[in-house]
């Protein structure tokens, strides 16, 4: 039976550069942005569901994610809506990959695993983390983002601090070495298998 790790963590900790190593050492990922990419794009299974309710969103067969953006910061009680035809898509595309796997091990790479509850059915749950002005200097390091936006992703998401209480699992993710090594450790610890 697989083991199913839930990764999460908060903007800038490390996140998708954990669950690359993940893939290094040869273990599955299933992760929810792209996930929700398949689904905006051409012929993707929320296009259609979107553009009747917000048709200015959906351009050459694809959802815009810049006009959603619009859409949403003009009609924030319109989030909840969106979220209503693509949460249940999203589970159902999660649902088809754990159905796949016969390994040992494979993770869920969820940005709002605590927000949706799903602690309570994944098996281990690792957070990725490091001090605040580590996060903030990766984060405003990035192309277009600003201390505002960053602030407000921030305020959307829990806090790094009760993430890493309800963790089972804390990897910092100062140095690549020392994150590399602690997902290894994770692999060998869970599975028992040496050549990991």
């Amino acid at each position: 039976m697989t083991h199913f790790i839930g990764l999460t963590g908060s903007i800038g900790m490390g996140k998708s550069t954990t669950a690359d190593m993940f893939r290094d050492f040869g273990i599955p990922v299933w992760d929810a942005d792209a996930a929700v990419h398949r689904l905006y794009d051409v012929g993707g299974a929320a296009v259609g569901a979107i553009g009747k309710v917000f048709p200015s969103a959906v351009v050459d067969g694809s959802v815009n994610r810049a006009a959603l953006k619009d859409i949403l910061k003009a009609d924030p009680t319109s989030l909840e809506t969106l979220e209503s035809i693509v949460h249940p898509l999203v589970k159902t595309d999660r649902d088809a990959f754990m159905g796949q796997q016969t390994g040992a091990l494979a993770v869920l790479d969820i940005p709002l695993l605590f927000e949706t509850k799903a602690d309570a059915w994944l098996d281990t749950v690792l957070v990725v983390s490091a001090p605040a002005n580590v996060q903030a200097a990766r984060v405003l390091a990035r192309p277009g983002m600003t201390q505002e936006t960053f602030d407000m992703i921030r305020s959307r998401q829990m806090p790094d601090a009760e993430k890493r209480v309800r963790a089972d699992v804390v990897i910092e993710t100062l140095t690549l070495d020392d994150t590399r090594r602690a997902v290894q450790n994770l692999i060998l610890k869970l599975t028992g298998n040496t050549h990991a």
